[in-house]
C-alpha cells in the first residue's frame, strides 16, 4: 500500500481503510465477550516509545497527529511466494500520515521503498545497536532494526514526531480482500507479471486477495517497473478498495461480521497504544470525520539517482517545503511535486 498523488488526494490508504473497518465491524455491532477477547488477542503491538527513548523531535500539541503506516511482509511465511526480497523482512510501502487540527482533514505522504536517506543509528528490539548509514535505502531500516528504527528513520528525515505506528502486514491485507468478497477494478492495458502471479487482461475484474497482493507488489506488469509505478497502482487499488468496503453489508451479516474483524486484527501491528479493541477503536472513531475528497495524497519529492539510476533521492527544497508544511499544520503546497520524479502506471487501474 504507498504512494504518489492520485490527482490531488490519492483515496484512502491502509491506514484510513483499516480505520473505516475497525469502526464498521469492532464498533458497529455487537460482538460478543469471547470474540473480543480473541480479537484482543489478535493484535500483537509494539511499543516504540520505549525503544526510542527521549531523543526524539518535540511532540507538538496544536491538535494534530503523525502516523507512520507501513506494509511489510514480516509477519507471514506466505509472503515469500510474492518475490520477497532477500535479506529479510522488509516495509515495501511506507505513508506518513499527518490528520490535520479538528481531525477533518489529511495529507499523506507515501515514501518510496529505494529513495537513498541517511539511516541513523538505532536500536533493533533485543537491544542490540545498529550502526547509521548514509545511502542506504528507506526500507532497510525496518529489515535492521525493525518499527522502532522505521519511525526514528522517518523522525530523522522529517523532524516530525510520529505519534502512532500502524503496520499492514501483507498476507494479512489477502485475507481481508477474501473475506470482502473480492474487489472490483478494471485496467486500460494488460498487466501480466510472473513475480507477482498477475496475468489481467485489460477490462473489468473482480481480485481476490492473492490477485489484490500480486497487483500492489508488482513492478515489473506495468510502466517502467519502478516502484514509483508501483506507488500509482497501489493508490488505484486502494481507492478501488475504500469504494468495496462502503459499500459491503457486513453489519447485517454477523458471520462475516467476525470474519473480517479477525482478519483485521490479525492483519495490523500497531503501536502499543493501540494495542486492544478498546483503543483501536477509540482511534478510528476520532478519525470518522475524514471522507475520501479531505485527503490529500502526495509522494516524498525525489528524482533519479545520478549514480544508481535504479534508485532516487529526495529533491531537497521540495522535501523542505514538504515537511515544514506539515511541521505547520498546513496543506501541501503543489510546488512540493514540480519537477519530480514519477513512475509510468498512471490510469492503468481504475
Amino acid at each position: 500500500m504507498t504512494e504518489q498523488t492520485n490527482s490531488g488526494r490519492r483515496r484512502k490508504v491502509p491506514f484510513f481503510l483499516t480505520g473505516a473497518l475497525v469502526v464498521l465491524v469492532l464498533g458497529g455491532a455487537g460482538l460478543g465477550y469471547a470474540s473480543y477477547k480473541k480479537l484482543d488477542h489478535n493484535i500483537q503491538g509494539v511499543d516504540i516509545n520505549a525503544q526510542l527513548g527521549t531523543q526524539r523531535p518535540v511532540d507538538v500539541d496544536d491538535g494534530s497527529m503523525d502516523i507512520l503506516v507501513l506494509g511489510s511482509d514480516s509477519r507471514s511465511g506466505d509472503n515469500g511466494a510474492y518475490g520477497r526480497d532477500e535479506g529479510g523482512a522488509r516495509s515495501d510501502t511506507a505513508m506518513v500520515v499527518h490528520v490535520h487540527e479538528g481531525h477533518k482533514r489529511a495529507s499523506v505522504v507515501s515514501i518510496p521503498r529505494d529513495t537513498l536517506i541517511t539511516r541513523p543509528d538505532c536500536t533493533d528490539a533485543h537491544g542490540a545497536g545498529v550502526p547509521g548509514r548514509n545511502r542506504a535505502m528507506f526500507n532497510t531500516a525496518y529489515e535492521v532494526g525493525g518499527p522502532a528504527c522505521a519511525v526514528k528513520t522517518v523522525e530523522a528525515m522529517s523532524g516530525i514526531r510520529m505519534d502512532h505506528y500502524i503496520e499492514v502486514d501483507f498476507t494479512g491485507f489477502k485475507e481481508i480482500v477474501d473475506e470482502l468478497g473480492g474487489v472490483g477494478i478494471t485496467t486500460t492495458r494488460p498487466i501480466k507479471d510472473d513475480d507477482s502471479h498477475l496475468d489481467l487482461a485489460p477490462g473489468p475484474h473482480t481480485l481476490d486477495g492473492e490477485q489484490a497482493l500480486g497487483l500492489v507488489r508488482t513492478r515489473k506488469g506495468v510502466g517502467d517497473g519502478s516502484d514509483l509505478g508501483r506507488i500509482q497502482l497501489q493508490q488505484a487499488f486502494i481507492k478501488a478498495l475504500v469504494e468495496q468496503v462502503k459499500g459491503v453489508g457486513v453489519l447485517t451479516d454477523p458471520a462475516k461480521l467476525l470474519g473480517l474483524a479477525d482478519a483485521v486484527t490479525r492483519a495490523i501491528t500497531p503501536d502499543s497504544e493501540l494495542d486492544s479493541v478498546q483503543e483501536l477503536t477509540g482511534f478510528a472513531r476520532g478519525l470518522s470525520g475524514i471522507d475520501a475528497g479531505s485527503v490529500h495524497m502526495v509522494t516524498l519529492p525525489v528524482a533519479y539517482d545520478r549514480i544508481d539510476p535504479n534508485r532516487v533521492v529526495p529533491l531537497e527544497r521540495q522535501s523542505a517545503q514538504l515537511w515544514k508544511a506539515l511541521k505547520d499544520d498546513l496543506p501541501v503546497p503543489a510546488s512540493v511535486t514540480e519537477d519530480t520524479a514519477a513512475g509510468a502506471a498512471g490510469g492503468v487501474v481504475r
